[in-house]
Formats: structure tokens, sequence, C-alpha cells
């Protein structure tokens, strides 16, 4: 029998033919018609999966704040008591992220509900319950009282922090730099360090590598009174942990844990207390400390000066740039610049350029395009000079690598490089070497000339533009592959706004007419949007463009390309065989060449499935 919300009473009368799936679809649509929006929260707040729940809570909280006082202890306050208190632990674990938007606006009796409230949750029998408790646990201090920080919320933290399931002291361990910065400093010793020490050495190591995650707010929340006496030796002990991640994380914080430290104490601690570990760390046995370590070696010598940098920390580096990972290597030449400032990159260019060597020609494609990154951050440090000596040929070398990112980054590099030492430096040096390889006989060479023109006519100007690049680019218009032929009509397309109404109307505009008559679909189709692109310019400079009427295919979209038709053919088979081809021409290199074989393949089979 029909409610008065109109539905049914059962599964049944959600539907005509008693569908019990839609039996819960009606009843939230029952729920949402309804004007207050906290009955559908509440349930969703306790539902299993996690993501609705949060969302849920997101939710109630936002409109928590929206509440007065008294609507929020006769509507709001109720809801959270319900949730804290449900049989399901769902329900109880979104109770843990309400508590403390209830807590500021409440009356004194009700907070001290809500403080019971809380305090039950963090000894509850659920291990998710205590560790979303825990998770809370920080966020819901702030919001209280001092007096009660001291006597409870320390107290909850302590049991957490020692509670038997691991989950749950590491998130202890988070909630301790939020109660830390709320007490006193006296009181800091008492309430809170004894809690820590025992964290930093838990059985568990996924407590311990919390600890040094945490290193650097913990530095500041505790002060540096606390941080000499008790902290600095838990890192020492961090730092040497039995477990690699712990290590690892413990070395991270190398650098932050110097600048935290104070102006006339930093130098002190860092050379008597924190370098020896270093100088052990450099030769770990783990990659992943060696590489966590040289992400931040670096930064050490500007807090250490000159003098401690070359005669302590360049030595690390050495032996860091001679590491058979090449991560580690990666890492100190991506950190130079912190060297640079203290000593001159010159103390490190005798080592330097073997590992740079190595990097580039590493097996790996990712670690030689991280290399190529860097580049210009090392010409700018090494000088002109000793980059034309030493790294020049690199640079070349990776422009005919056979991954296409690789061919790319390298286009890249070059445009970045002329834009640092100029011109007349890529005049010399560069553009002739780039032109060279027009004659190439891999056609993926050829078209890394096209590339490196795009990239560099803007960085060059008119005139190298017009004199040296211009001429490469109108003579590969006749190239045998058809490939190089429609990237002519896009390079031309690229440096037409670079070069004067002469070079258009006289060199280029010829070249894109021939190209638009060419016998491949592609290269008419990119010469007929480059003749566009020309015509637009000449207009803008006020040159005179003849309307010819030249043959041309129609305008189109990018992903449809116009086919002539065969005599006798199926035109909607035809049709459907050609817009396979669209997606095609939006790739470059390597991918377009992939994809057009897997495209013939697929025509074949469509052909042979429909004949």
């Amino acid at each position: 029998m029909a409610g008065a919300s109109g539905l049914g009473t059962g599964p049944g009368a959600a539907g005509g033919d008693g569908d019990d799936s839609l039996y819960p679809i009606a009843v939230l649509i029952d729920e949402l018609r309804n004007e207050d929006v906290q009955p559908p929260l509440e349930n969703l707040a306790t539902v299993e999966e996690t993501v609705v729940r949060d969302k849920a809570v997101e939710s109630l909280r936002q409109i928590s704040l929206e509440h007065t006082p008294v609507a929020l202890e006769a509507y709001f306050v109720p809801l959270v008591k319900r949730l804290a208190s449900g049989d399901w632990f769902t329900s109880r674990t979104s109770a843990c992220g309400l508590l403390s938007v209830c807590y500021p606006r409440a009356s004194n009796a009700v907070k001290a509900e809500i403080r019971r409230q809380f305090r039950s949750l963090c000894s509850d029998d659920t291990p998710m319950v205590r560790r979303a408790a825990a998770s809370k646990l920080g966020e819901f201090a702030k919001v209280l009282e001092l007096d009660s920080v001291k006597s409870e919320i320390v107290p909850l933290f302590t049991n957490l922090a020692s509670d038997e399931q691991d989950s749950v002291r590491l998130l202890a361990v988070e909630a301790c730099v939020s109660i830390a910065q709320l007490l006193p400093q006296d009181d800091l010793e008492t309430l809170v360090m004894p809690t820590l020490r025992q964290a930093a050495e838990d059985k568990s190591w996924r407590v311990r590598y919390m600890v040094a995650d945490k290193f650097s707010e913990l530095q500041k929340a505790m002060g540096p009174k606390i941080t000499l006496n008790d902290l600095i030796p838990a890192f020492q002990n961090l730092l040497k942990d039995c477990e690699a991640e712990v290590r690892a994380a413990a070395a991270h914080k190398v650098k932050e844990l110097g600048e935290n430290l104070s102006i006339e104490d930093r130098e002190t601690i860092i050379m008597n207390q924190i370098l020896p570990y270093i100088k052990e760390l450099v030769s770990d046995t783990s990659q992943h400390v060696k590489s966590a370590l040289a992400s931040v070696i670096m930064g050490l010598s500007t807090i250490l000066g000159k003098e401690n940098t070359i005669e302590h920390l360049l030595p690390l580096f050495l032996a860091q740039l001679k590491d058979e990972c090449p991560e580690v290597r990666l890492n100190i030449i991506s950190n130079l610049d912190c060297v640079n400032e203290v000593i001159g990159i010159r103390q490190l260019s005798q080592s330097l350029l073997p590992a740079i060597v190595e990097l580039a020609e590493d097996a790996k494609w990712r670690v030689r395009l991280a290399i190529i990154e860097y580049m210009p951050l090392l010409a700018g440090q090494l000088g002109v000079e000793f980059f034309d000596e030493k790294l020049n040929s690199l640079c070349m070398a990776w422009l005919v690598d056979h991954v296409y990112a690789i061919r790319e980054a390298a286009t890249n590099n070059l445009m970045k490089l002329v834009q640092k030492f100029g011109t007349e430096w890529a005049q010399n040096t560069i553009v002739p070497k780039v032109l060279v390889m027009a004659n190439d006989p891999n056609y993926l060479h050829r078209m890394t000339t096209l590339f490196c023109i795009n990239a560099l006519s803007e960085a060059c100007g008119q005139e190298i533009t017009t004199k040296q690049m211009l001429p490469i680019v109108l003579k590969m218009a006749g190239d045998q592959v058809a490939n190089v032929r429609f990237n002519v009509a896009k390079s031309l397309q690229k440096i037409g706004p670079i070069l004067d109404t002469n070079a258009l109307q006289g060199e280029v505009k010829p070249v894109l007419q021939k190209l638009g008559q060419d016998e491949d679909m592609d290269v008419k189709y990119f010469a007929q949007e480059a003749i566009s692109v020309v015509a637009q310019r000449l207009r803008k400079l006020d040159f005179p463009v003849k309307d010819s009427r030249e043959p041309s295919v129609p305008r189109a979209d990018k992903n449809h390309f116009p086919r002539p038709r065969v005599p006798g053919e199926d035109t909607a088979k035809a049709n459907m065989l050609f817009a396979l081809r669209g997606p095609v021409y939006q790739l470059h290199g390597d991918s377009r060449d992939t994809l057009a074989q897997l495209e013939i393949a697929e025509l074949v089979r469509f052909s042979q499935s429909t004949d």
C-alpha cells in the first residue's frame, strides 16, 4: 500500500513489473525531493564505498557552516551523534570528520558531549574507526581550548601513538605536528616529546617513515632547543635506519633540516652531526636512497659556504656523478645551479662531462630525454666555448635518435640554445649542421630538418630564415616521400609570418600551388591550408593577391578528407573507408607511420568483410 510520499512500502512497489533494483533509486529520489538535504547525506555518509562517504562528509561540513548556532544544535549535532553511535563502522568513521565543525559554535554543555564522543571514537573497537579518529585528531585539537588540548587531546594522542595497529600509530605522528603547534614551548618536552621519541624508534618501519617524512614540520613545531637535544639524534638514527624506505625519506629532508636550523648553529650541526651520515649514504646499497640524497645534497653548498663545499661536499658530488645509477647522476646534474652560485661549475667540469655523455647515451630513452631538458641550463653555466667543444656534438646526435620523443626534445633544445647564445652563434654553428640533414637518406631525419627550421626560424629572425633556411625547405618540396612533402607545406605555413612579402609571393606561393596539385591527398590538404594562411598574410601587408581559382581540394575540417569516386564504386563503403583516415593526420613522426600501417590493415579487413 502506498505511503504518504506516493512510494510503495516494499521493493515490489518500485516499478510496475516489481523490479527490485529500482527500489533504492526510488527511495533516493523521494529523499532528494525533501527540502531537508541532510537525511540523504546522512545515509550516504554510512555507505561502504569510501569515495561516496568522503564526499558526503565534505558536503555536510559545508552545510554546517550555513546553520545558525541554534539550528546547529537542534539539527546538525543530533545527526553527528547518530553517526557516531551507529552500528556500522562506516557511520562512525564519517562522524570523525564532522565533530570539529560542530565544536566552535556549540554551547559548553554540547562541547563537553562532543569531546566525549570523540574520546569514544578514539578508543573504538574497530581499527578503521580509530584510524579515522587519528587522522582528524590534529584538526579537532585546533578548535579546542588549550586546557582541553592538554587534558584530553594529549592523552588521546599518547594512546593512539601506542595503538596495536601501525596504520593508527603513523597517523598519530601526523597529528603530532598540529598538537605541538598549539602547546607552549615549556610543555612540549613533557607532553609530546616522549611519544614522538617512541614513534621515531617504533618497531614498524611505516611509523618511522612517517616521522622522517614529517621531520621538517616537526622541527619547526618543536623549536630549536628540542631540535638540538632530541630531534637531531633521532634524525641520525633515521639516516642509518635498517629499512631503505626510511633512509630515503630522511635523506630527502637533509636540506630542509639545515635551512630550518638557526643561522649561528647550522654550519656546526651539519658538519659535525649530519655530514658523517651523509657520506655513508653516498655509497648506500639502495638506489632509492642515493637518488633521494642526490636530489637535495647540492643545496647544502649554499648553507655551508665555499670552503666547506670544496673540501667536504665536492668529493661527494664527484662520486655521485660516477654512480652506476642514472637517476643519481641525473639528480646531481639537475641541481648544478646550487653549486654554481657558490663555487662555480668549472670545479665540476672534468667529472661532469663523462657523466653527461653516459646519460646522453643511456639505453633508457626517458633518461636521455631528461638530460636534454637540462642542457640549456648546463650550457648557460658552462659557457659557449666549453659547450661547442664538448657538448655540441651530443645535441646534434639527439636529432637522429631512433625515438621520436628524443628528436622532438632535441629540436626544442636547439631553439633554447639559440635564445641563450644568440643568432650569430646559431648561424655559424647550428644552422649549417641542421641543413645538411636535408640530404639524409632516412626520411625521418629529413623531416627533423623541417621541425628544426620550424623551431629555429623565430629565434633566428627573418634574414637567416630567408637566406639559409627557406631555400632548403623549397628544395625539399620535391622529396619522394609524401610525409616530407606535406611537412614542407606545414613548415612554409609556420615560417610564413617571418618572411617578407617578396619571398612569400615569389617563392613560397608557387611551391605551395604546386603541392596543391600533388597526387597525395595529405599533401594537397596541408598545401591548401598553407596557401590560405599565406594569402591572409599578404592581405595584411596590403600586397596584391590574385584571386586565382587554382584547382584545390575542397575546404574541410582536419578530420575529413574528400576522396574522388571511382566509377561503379559503392559510395557509402568508399566514404566509410576514407573517413577512417582522418585521425591519422593529427599525429606526428613515427606514430603516424605506425597508425597508417594499422589503418591499411583495417581497410583491407573491412573491404574483405563487406565484399
